[in-house]
């Protein structure tokens, strides 16, 4: 029987817009878009922590979720966030930049992961880990050393960890650093600042003591109740020994926002300790200071309370 012109055309498009649903997948069923396959997930950095071995300082970056893709571990001269791409300052002689990607610091909820931002140790070389940033799947820290030396990354597996080996093969000596013990100053029991023992290379142990002031006290130290009592200042510069006098100049703000307890009860002590220094001159981020020229300690007036 022969179908009229116009019922046949009407027939084919209606097997076209039907022939989709009617193609059956390989188990029989209808056939089903393919799945987008999930991304994996971005690995998180739940510890930082750092020992010393064989003339070798290891800092151990530790994670969940596998090991990030890129590692890039590189010397800088300066580190700045990312993100707002404010700088950070980190103490030390010289300045590793540690960057990993995909990797983040936090929590779906914002939490950090691996706190705290900034850590101090007491080893010979790496003195401090402080994180630049946690923004869009990067995370960078800045290691602050006494000296620049060479440096090697390895992984490890179960847990996923980058080791960062940094050479430590020079002499160190022990002196002392002071920090403010707030739980003192808050009780009224002096002394309100406390010395603790680092390592310092002794070619330019002035240096070392304050390298390692500004690194901050020890996780077990702030537990203690110590603190690295700022004052606004971000660090030291222009450091000189010179006839029995310690010369310096702070940098950042400075303020003792009406304290009777600043900065400089931690730098005049940690200073005097060596047999070469009578006094100390301590000065604003400007070169400002009391009595530069009098007979003893000056500090600047901006820590007056």
């Amino acid at each position: 029987m022969r179908i009229p012109m116009k019922l046949s055309s009407l027939l084919s498009l209606v097997l076209v817009l039907l022939l989709p649903a009617l193609v059956a997948s390989p188990s029989g069923g209808a056939a089903h878009p393919p799945l987008a396959s999930a991304p994996p997930p971005t690995p998180v950095l739940v510890a930082v922590r750092a020992a010393h071995r064989d003339g070798v300082d290891r800092v151990v970056f530790e994670f969940r979720g596998g090991l990030p893709a890129q590692r890039q571990v590189d010397y800088v001269d300066r580190l700045f966030a990312d993100g707002s791409g404010r700088r950070v300052r980190v103490a030390g002689q010289a300045l590793l930049r540690v960057r990993f990607e995909p990797a983040q610091a936090h929590t779906d909820d914002g939490s950090p992961t691996a706190a705290p931002r900034r850590v101090a140790f007491r080893l010979p070389n790496v003195m401090t880990a402080v994180r630049a940033g946690d923004f869009e799947a990067v995370t960078t820290y800045g290691l602050g050393l006494a000296k620049r030396t060479r440096v090697r990354v390895t992984t490890l597996q179960a847990p996923p960890r980058v080791v960062v080996e940094v050479g430590a093969r020079f002499p160190t000596v022990e002196r002392k650093v002071w920090f403010f013990h707030r739980d003192r100053f808050v009780d009224n029991r002096e002394p309100f600042f406390v010395p603790v023992r680092r390592l310092v290379r002794p070619g330019s142990p002035a240096t070392g003591v304050m390298d390692r002031l500004f690194a901050g006290p020890l996780p077990g130290e702030r537990a203690r109740g110590l603190r690295l009592l700022r004052s606004g200042a971000r660090g030291y510069d222009d450091l000189t020994v010179s006839g029995g006098v310690a010369d310096l100049r702070l940098t950042g703000r400075c303020s003792s926002r009406g304290s009777t307890v600043t900065v400089a009860g931690e730098v005049l002590p940690t200073l005097k300790q060596f047999p070469t220094v009578d006094r100390v001159v301590l000065r604003d981020a400007s070169g400002s200071t009391l009595d530069p020229d009098g007979p003893g300690d000056s500090t600047p007036g901006c820590l007056e309370p």
